[in-house]
């Protein structure tokens, strides 16, 4: 197997764990923004402060939260009855705990699916005519106790201490001035398409344990900070080219204002020094954020201007706006002195050039490169499947709620004008991909996991889910 293909299946195999991790996340958000709000309105220290109501905050993160991730990781291995085992079995690591257990409950409730699916799978065609139900509720219920007693024995006091020392690490950090470098690693990994892992599935069960202790959490603004993409899609605005000039305005307020973060990074691959310029905008505002030692009571999600704003504790709005004005500053001015100093003139010279030097330190072929292709290969691509038998089109993305919800509401809007019947257009997350889908549109870097996730569809790679001239290909055939 040659390198380029080990880093390939490497970062395959790295975003479909981020998706894993974050899959368990992002179904309950609403959950955390539930308690989000009522934390910051009804606690002593809120805007209204209602001491009945606030009693909910406690059994929330205690026992509500933990419970929807253990479900949601054991329903994603082995739908409900995996989901049941798995949130029985998060039971045992919340009581074994005095601390919220979000960490324990991603581990129990993936454990829990996928024992109970091997059971199932060892007694299937095994069991007697008649049997059936008492065999399969016993089982669960048997495996779903045994594995809450080692939770509560075992795994609880193991997550416990693991979590202890991350935030012992994190406190470290902070105190020594050093949290702003995190960024120097968090923004290059967005835009590898690993930003929903980043934020669900590492930073936001610690956030959640501090804000608990403490009203708030600054690493809930580590990732969600719109302010770097938002400096950077300005200084396309103004010293961009062609299409991506034209394109970058309405990007901007889909970013900032919808918390669509994965729109800019097309930006980035057509020219991957500018992650410097996400890099910059990232510290910056990290470092205003400690400044004012700000934070944010729950996770905000999408992470547009509005849910920081909706997501801010009391008296912390001057710091959270600060923050992302600097961070937006910082990389449009960065941004725009490595557009500047660009030598091409040619926007089709600079985007191939850029993406050359971009695949020698990356190791594999870029979304770019198929940006170029399109025109010259979508043709061929829809040729060979038969678009006459198509009932359902699937958009698919990390998390299935951001940049796929876009494409596939363009596309429908484009299958509708063209008064084509019977085609349903969705979207979801790669993980829950519908065994009924006919065609899958996904991003070049998430093609993959698509694949191997739903081999027998017809899969379509776009670079950016906002313009591709792929769409206009596959209405053409649907008529």
């Amino acid at each position: 197997m040659s390198e380029v293909q080990e880093k390939k299946d490497f970062r395959v195999i790295l975003q479909k764990f981020g998706s894993n991790l974050s899959g368990m996340i992002m179904p309950n958000i609403g959950a955390f923004i539930a308690w989000g709000i009522i934390t910051a309105l009804f606690i002593p220290d809120g805007w209204w402060p209602n001491k009945s109501i606030a009693e909910a905050v406690g059994p929330m993160i205690t026992y509500l939260l933990p419970l929807l991730i253990g479900y949601t990781g054991g329903k994603m291995i082995h739908d409900v009855r995996g989901g049941v085992v798995g949130a029985t079995a998060t039971m045992g690591v919340i009581v074994g705990s005095d601390i919220p257990m979000f960490l324990g409950a991603m581990i129990m409730g993936p454990l829990g699916g996928y024992l109970i699916k091997k059971v199932d799978q060892l007694l299937k065609n095994k069991i007697k005519s008649g049997f059936e139900m008492l065999v399969n509720n016993f089982t669960a219920g048997i495996l779903a106790a045994i594995l809450l007693i080692i939770a509560l024995k075992g795994i609880g006091p193991i997550v416990t201490a693991l979590i202890t020392i991350l935030s012992n690490g994190v406190e470290v950090i902070v105190t020594a001035g050093l949290l702003p470098l995190a960024s120097i690693f968090i923004e290059p990994a967005k835009v590898l398409f690993l930003n929903n892992a980043i934020n669900h599935g590492v930073l936001s069960p610690i956030a959640v344990e501090q804000a608990a202790n403490t009203g708030k959490s600054i690493l809930f603004l580590l990732e969600p900070n719109p302010g770097p993409g938002l400096g950077i899609l300005l200084a396309f605005c103004l010293f961009g080219r062609g299409a991506a000039k034209r394109s970058a305005p309405g990007a901007a307020i889909i970013h900032f204002l919808g918390g669509i973060h994965e729109i800019y990074f097309p930006y980035i691959l057509m020219k991957p020094m500018l992650i410097l310029a996400a890099i910059a905008g990232g510290i910056s505002g990290v470092f205003t954020f400690t400044i004012f030692k700000v934070g944010l009571v729950a996770v905000p999600s999408p992470g547009s201007i509005f849910a920081l704003l909706a997501m801010t504790p009391k008296g912390n709005y001057v710091g959270i706006i600060a923050g992302v004005l600097v961070s937006a500053i910082v990389s449009f001015v960065v941004a725009a002195l490595i557009m500047k100093a660009s030598k091409t003139k040619d926007e089709n010279e600079d985007i191939s050039s850029a993406t050359e030097k971009m695949e020698s330190l990356k190791g594999k072929k870029s979304s770019v490169s198929s940006a170029l292709a399109d025109t010259s290969t979508s043709t061929t691509e829809t040729k060979e499947f038969d678009y006459s038998q198509v009932k359902k089109i699937i958009f698919a993305c990390d998390a299935g709620m951001g940049s796929s919800a876009m494409g596939a509401s363009i596309l429908r809007n484009k299958v509708n004008k063209a008064e084509i019947k019977d085609v349903e257009v969705a979207n979801t997350s790669i993980s829950n991909l519908p065994s009924d889908a006919d065609i899958v549109i996904t991003h070049k870097d998430l093609t993959d996991r698509a694949k191997v996730k739903l081999p027998n569809a017809h899969h379509v790679s776009v670079d950016n889910f906002l313009s591709s001239p792929k769409y206009d290909e596959i209405v053409n055939q649907l008529k």
